[in-house]
């Protein structure tokens, strides 16, 4: 696995990340989060977008041939 996720993406990765985990914690009112499949659809995107942050490897990014990383 080489890494195929430069700085500027891991950053913005995991800001989105966590505010797609935080969403439905925060804002626990709106009516989207009754719907499971916007619920867990956000924590889930969330988890994966940390997770491809902190590993420096998006398996999408070898499928469409995308490599972010200045090496």
């Amino acid at each position: 696995m080489a890494a195929n996720v430069g700085s500027i993406d891991r950053v913005l990765r995991l800001i989105i990340g966590a505010i797609l985990i935080a969403l439905p914690f925060v804002m626990p009112n709106l009516e989207i989060w009754g719907n499971p499949i916007f619920y867990y659809g956000a924590l889930i995107i969330g988890a994966v977008n940390i997770l491809t942050a902190l590993v420096r490897f998006c398996p999408a990014y070898t499928l469409i041939g995308v490599n972010t990383c200045g090496r």
